[in-house]
């Protein structure tokens, strides 16, 4: 018997939430005004136009990575030479993009980055800028970047939106990225699993990882730990909570994202005694 011709049932899984997800914000930012683009985000220095910027050029990155392996190390290489502004200098560019052109960029992007994804074959794996991903890995980690810059945007505009199920893959990729958020800090990564239970955003079941009988837990809602590990809220504004002292380490410096280690958010005590 043959091969399938493409990605597994759960990269598929993966690839339709992701345009799911894109979809759902393209509806939002559709329908802003030239001077909406404009709107500064909790994100210093950017606006709205950076973080649809952010998403255009990290999904045309991952699109190289894709079709053309060879050409995404170049960018690499660029990358490495500047690792401290390479991401700032990208969405710097693309936010100076008239909102219709910018917009047009991040919807063909997007589009192009699924079909390429889809053709993949099975156990296919692509370059980034840390180790090569699976098409699974790289729809999930496009998937929690498009939600957290969404949030953003919503957070910008005043507007709030339903948490869904694809929060899962947001969880999960923050959660397997544990012990990178030690090594990035350059701390030790905890040698045990820790027990992760999340709520469902319906409320109607929990999302579990990790063995039942670990030392280490964290529980709480999962639309807080997908905020928390996204680094969009301080631990301290969400109802997520740790049992064990390396839990209670790991919640203070999660973060789901590759690259160095971000400021995060402030409490929002803070904010508002500013």
């Amino acid at each position: 018997m043959s091969e399938p011709a493409g990605p597994t049932d759960a990269a598929l899984d993966v690839l339709d939430d992701l345009r799911a997800e894109g979809g759902e914000l393209d509806v939002l930012i559709g329908e802003l005004s030239p001077v909406q683009w404009g709107t500064a985000t909790a994100a210093p220095g950017w606006t709205i136009a950076h973080q649809v910027a952010h998403l255009a050029w990290t999904d045309t990155a991952a699109l190289l990575a894709v079709t053309d392996p060879d050409a995404f190390a170049a960018e690499v290489d660029k990358a490495a030479a500047a690792p401290d502004t390479f991401v700032d200098d990208g969405a710097e560019a693309g936010a100076l993009l008239p909102p219709a052109e910018l917009l047009s960029w991040w919807r063909d992007s997007r589009v192009q980055l699924q079909d390429a994804l889809r053709a993949a074959p099975p156990g296919a794996r692509f370059p980034w800028y840390g180790p090569p991903m699976s098409t699974a890995s790289v729809a999930t980690g496009r998937l929690m970047e498009t939600w957290a810059h969404g949030q953003d945007v919503f957070d910008a505009l005043g507007r709030t939106r339903k948490p869904t199920a694809r929060l899962r893959h947001v969880a999960r990729i923050g959660i397997r990225a544990r012990d990178y958020a030690f090594a990035v800090r350059g701390l030790e990564p905890p040698g045990e699993e820790f027990r992760v239970e999340l709520t469902a955003p319906d409320g109607a079941g929990v999302w579990a990882y990790g063995p039942e009988g670990a030392q280490q837990r964290v529980t709480g809602p999962a639309l807080d730990f997908c905020l928390l590990v996204t680094q969009r809220l301080h631990r301290d504004d969400t109802a997520v909570t740790a049992e064990g002292a390396d839990a209670e380490r790991w919640l203070g410096i999660a973060q789901a994202f590759a690259g160095p280690a971000g400021p995060g958010r402030p409490p929002r005590a803070a904010e508002d005694a500013s």
